[in-house]
Formats: C-alpha cells, sequence, structure tokens
C-alpha cells in the first residue's frame, strides 16, 4: 500500500512447518503470521517543478511505481523463505527483472507489431494498420492474463489484489478497517492499473497512427520510443476520470477497463484482507492522506 510519503508491504510467513522441506510448497496458502515492513517514500515529482508538469509527470510516476514495485516484490519472496536463509541472491533477482522486461516488451510491443506488419498492403492507412495493431494488442494480453490466472500462484496473488481493493474501498467510505467491512466492496476499483493498462492501449492508436505505414523496424523502434508518451497521456486520461467518476460519459469510457479487472481480481478471503489491512495501516500510523499537499500528490493516481 502506498501513501504519500510511506509505503507499506504486508507479507503473511508460512509456518515452521510449512517450511520442513525448505520451501512453500507450491500452491499452498502461508498459516503464520503478519509481517510488516514500511518504507518512506519521495517521488522525484515533489523535489522538481518541471517533473510536474502534465504528461511528463505520468512517465515518471510511473517508473517511481514500478520502483516500488519491484522493491515490494523481493520483500514478499524473501519473506517466504526459511529464517536462517531469507535473502534471494542478487543475481537471480537481475535475471529475473530482465527476463520478465524483455519478456512484456516481446509479448506486448513488439509481437503485435511484426504480427500486424504480415497484413499491412492490405490495410491501406496508417489508423487502420494502428487500429488493428490495438486490437492484437488487447486480445494478447487479454489471453495472458486468462492463462495465468489459472495457476494456483497466480490465482492467489490476484486474491490479494482484490484484497487491495476493498480495503482502498473500505478507506475511501470512511469505514473502520476491518475484514467485515472492507469485504462488503466490491473487487474492482477505478484506479487500478489493468484499467491503466487498457487505456494505454487504447492511447497508443491516436498516438502512432499519424506515422502512417512505415517498415517493420521502423515501427518497432517508435513502438518503443513512443512508450513515454503514450504512458504520459494514458495518465492524464485515468487522472481525469478519477476526478471525474460521477460523469455518465467518464463512468462508459472506464466500464471496459473495470470489466478487465475481473481477470486480475478474485474475491479474497478473511486471511487476505487481514493483509490487505496491515498493510494500509501502517501507512495511515505515519500519515494522513488526507492532509496531503497538492504537490505531494502529483503523480498519485493509480491504486493497485
Amino acid at each position: 500500500m502506498r501513501g504519500v510519503r510511506h509505503w507499506a508491504v504486508a507479507v503473511r510467513k508460512p509456518s515452521p512447518e510449512q517450511l520442513e522441506d525448505g520451501r512453500l510448497p507450491d500452491g499452498e496458502a502461508a498459516l503464520g503470521p503478519v509481517e510488516v515492513q514500511v518504507m518512506p517514500f519521495a517521488s522525484a515529482l515533489q523535489r522538481h517543478r518541471v517533473l510536474r508538469l502534465p504528461v511528463l509527470r505520468g512517465f515518471v510516476a510511473l517508473l517511481g511505481s514500478l520502483r516500488i514495485g519491484f522493491h515490494a516484490l523481493r520483500i514478499a519472496a524473501e519473506a517466504q523463505q526459511p529464517d536462517d536463509d531469507p535473502e534471494i541472491p542478487r543475481r537471480d533477482w537481475v535475471i529475473a527483472l530482465a527476463g520478465g522486461l524483455a519478456l512484456a516488451i516481446g509479448l506486448f510491443v513488439l509481437t503485435p507489431v511484426g504480427l500486424t506488419s504480415l497484413i499491412k498492403e492490405q490495410l491501406g492507412s496508417g489508423y487502420a494498420f494502428w487500429m488493428v495493431e490495438a486490437v492484437v494488442s488487447t486480445t494478447i494480453f487479454v489471453g495472458y492474463l486468462a492463462l495465468i490466472s489459472r495457476l494456483p500462484d497466480l490465482r492467489r496473488v490476484f486474491q490479494y489484489h482484490g484484497a487491495e481493493h476493498q480495503t482502498i474501498s473500505c478507506y475511501e467510505a470512511g469505514l473502520p478497517l476491518t475484514p467485515e467491512n472492507a469485504a462488503r466492496f466490491g473487487r474492482l476499483h477505478p484506479r487500478c492499473g489493468t484499467s491503466f493498462m487498457l487505456i494505454v492501449m487504447v492511447t497508443a492508436v491516436f498516438v502512432y497512427s499519424p506515422l502512417g505505414i512505415l517498415a517493420w523496424w521502423q515501427m518497432m523502434i517508435a513502438r518503443l520510443v513512443g512508450i513515454p508518451l503514450i504512458v504520459g497521456l494514458s495518465f492524464e486520461a485515468i487522472k481525469y476520470a478519477g476526478t471525474h467518476r460521477g460523469n455518465r460519459l467518464v463512468r462508459g469510457l472506464m466500464w471496459p477497463g473495470m470489466q478487465l479487472q475481473r481477470l486480475t481480481t478474485r474475491r479474497p478471503d478473511r486471511d487476505q484482507l487481514v493483509v490487505a489491512i496491515a498493510a494500509l495501516e501502517a501507512v495511515l500510523e505515519r500519515e494522513d492522506p488526507r492532509t496531503a499537499t497538492r504537490r505531494e500528490l502529483a503523480g498519485i493516481e493509480v491504486a493497485a
């Protein structure tokens, strides 16, 4: 859970009996105590005024979120290790992260361009090309989510994702943070990163269409170079939508992204809500986000 000046990770550790073979069995839920770590957070957006300019602030905010995400992932993974050997070698992390980034860029950025290039002569216009490319990207993205959601470990991750959303909604409603109160809310949230990804794919059509149809390698370079601009524009779109949730048109435009969250979230159990609440309470013990200044809120829009 990320606040304005702090972020926290709560992880349920395995019980000693579950680690008799040195590792937690695949697909098995940890049954031990909840461990919470809180870290201070100082965004570059708060220190440099130029980085708070529209569009640019979105890309800078994404980089900050990725840094937090990688750190949180490492904390969560090491919490599942035996106490006498808690650290995962740095080399293993570098390989895993590099492989993950390469897979994401190759599967969701380069592959759609390559596949659409096979029929570019039949499309006839840049707008048609990038529209088809967006459909291919979205299909690959949705198919990927549908496949990984069948894995037991990933299903638990998606349950925790749902617990994050329900806990945030409970806090936003002003109710006491209890598992019973959080369970009353839906698992979908308008500021979810899943919705953001769908906006990115749609925004790409309007950014790349003026380029027309280029050679396949030129389009792949354009796809990579254009990522900061597309992310920045998408951030502004979701920021606007977040402050105009009552508008019917905005709700209609947000609806597809909200429905996509049905793939990346699952209904959590009570123990998972306890973990999510522990993370949020750890942040709230150190700050009150409602008193944050406009400058501090410059890059905070996507919830989880």
